[in-house]
C-alpha cells in the first residue's frame, strides 16, 4: 500500500463519516472518490489502516470509521486551512465592528463562531494585566451612593457601586475625578494602586474620606482578573449530536460548567504551523471530554487568551479550523483598534 495512497483513503474516510455519519465501506469510497483502484484494493488499504489502529468497525460486517488516531493523522496531515467565503468574511468583521464594549464583542464572537461551525464555542476572557486605563468615572445615583466606572484600553468596562458621605456632591465628584484621571489615565492597570495612593495623599484634607473610598473601589476593578473566565455559546448544538456521544454528553455538559476545566485546558494548548491547537478524544486530559474534540486558538497582542470550539470528534476540521483562525484575527483586530 503506498503512502500517498493510504492517506488518500483515510481521507476520504474521515470525510464521508462527518458528512453521513455512517460507516464508509469500500463500495461507497470507489463510487464517491476518484482513488483510480478497484473496490478490492480498497479493501485491502482499509484492513491495513484498521491494523495500524486509524479506522475501526462499530459493528461486525459493516463499514469502518476513523478513530481518534485515525482523525489526528488526518488533521496532521491538512497542508493548508481553507479561507472562509467573501459573505462568511464580512459578516463577522460587520459583526464585531458594531460592538460596543469587551463584553458585547466576546458574545458577539462566541455566538458568531457557534453559528459558523454548529459547535459549541467558547471564548476566554483577555488578561487585563497588560491592559491600561482609558478613562474612570464618578456617577452620583443617589445621596451617599457613587457608580464608579473604569474603562481600560482594551474596552472593558468594570463598574461597582460605592457608599460615601451623604452630603458629598457633584462637583467634588467631578473634581475628584479629574485629579484621579490625570494621575492614572494610560497607566497599566497593575500599577494603579500606587498612583493612587501618591494622588490621595496629596489631596487638601476635606476630600481624604471620599478619596479613600472611591480609590479603594478603583483598585478594586483595576485588580479584577478576568482571565478566569469563559464566555459560551451553541450548547444548544450538543443536543443535535448525541448519536456521536456512545455514553453520554453528561460528561461533556459537566466538563463546560467547570469553567476551570476549560480554562486549564484552553491555557495548555499550542498553536501548531496552521496557527491552530487540535485536541481530540483522548488527547483532552479531562476525562469527560475523552469524546470530544477541542479546536482554538490565540488571540489578541499576546495571544495568551483563546478563542475555539467544543464538538464530537466526527467534525469537519478544515471547515472548523478555518471559522476558528478567522474569528480570532478580527477579534484581535476589533482589539487592537479599540
Amino acid at each position: 500500500m503506498s503512502e500517498p495512497r493510504r492517506l488518500e483513503v483515510l481521507r476520504a474516510i474521515v470525510e464521508d463519516y462527518v458528512h453521513s455519519r455512517e460507516p464508509v465501506g469500500s463500495k461507497a469510497l470507489v463510487e464517491r472518490h476518484r482513488l483510480g483502484v478497484s473496490s478490492a484494493t480498497i479493501r485491502n488499504d482499509m484492513a491495513l489502516l484498521e491494523e495500524e489502529g486509524l479506522i475501526t468497525a462499530p459493528h461486525t460486517s459493516s463499514g469502518r470509521i476513523p478513530t481518534d488516531k485515525g482523525y489526528r493523522l488526518f488533521v496532521d496531515r491538512i497542508a493548508e486551512v481553507k479561507p472562509l467565503s467573501g459573505p462568511e468574511k464580512k459578516a463577522i468583521q460587520s459583526l464585531l465592528e458594531s460592538a460596543e464594549d469587551l463584553d458585547d464583542v466576546l458574545d458577539r464572537t462566541v455566538r458568531l463562531l457557534a453559528q459558523l461551525t454548529n459547535q459549541v464555542a467558547v471564548v476566554q476572557y483577555p488578561h487585563l494585566g497588560g491592559a491600561a486605563v482609558r478613562h474612570i468615572e464618578f456617577v452620583l445615583l443617589a445621596p451617599g451612593r457613587v457608580l464608579v466606572v473604569l474603562i481600560s484600553t482594551n474596552g472593558a468596562v468594570q463598574q461597582r457601586v460605592e457608599v460615601v458621605p451623604a452630603e458629598t456632591k457633584e462637583s467634588d465628584l467631578a473634581d475628584l475625578r479629574q485629579r484621579f484621571l490625570e494621575k492614572v489615565a494610560g497607566v497599566r492597570l497593575a500599577a494603579v494602586p500606587q498612583e493612587l495612593a501618591v494622588c490621595i495623599a496629596a489631596l487638601p484634607q476635606a476630600l481624604q474620606g471620599m478619596a479613600q473610598s472611591l480609590g479603594q473601589s478603583l483598585e478594586q476593578l483595576s485588580a479584577s482578573n478576568r482571565e478566569d473566565r469563559i464566555v459560551l455559546a451553541g450548547t444548544a448544538n450538543l443536543a443535535r449530536s448525541t448519536l456521536d456521544f456512545p455514553l453520554t454528553i453528561g460528561p461533556v455538559l459537566e466538563a463546560l460548567e467547570e469553567q476551570v476545566v476549560m480554562l486549564h485546558l484552553l491555557s495548555e494548548m499550542k498553536q501548531d504551523a496552521l496557527g491552530v491547537s487540535v485536541r481530540i478524544g483522548r488527547e483532552n486530559p479531562h476525562g469527560g471530554l475523552s469524546e470530544a474534540s477541542v479546536i482554538a486558538t490565540g488571540y489578541g497582542p499576546d495571544a495568551l487568551a483563546k478563542v475555539g470550539v467544543l464538538g464530537p470528534t466526527r467534525m469537519d476540521y478544515p471547515t472548523t479550523m478555518a471559522a476558528v483562525r478567522a474569528v480570532a484575527r478580527y477579534l484581535s483586530r476589533i482589539l487592537d483598534e479599540s
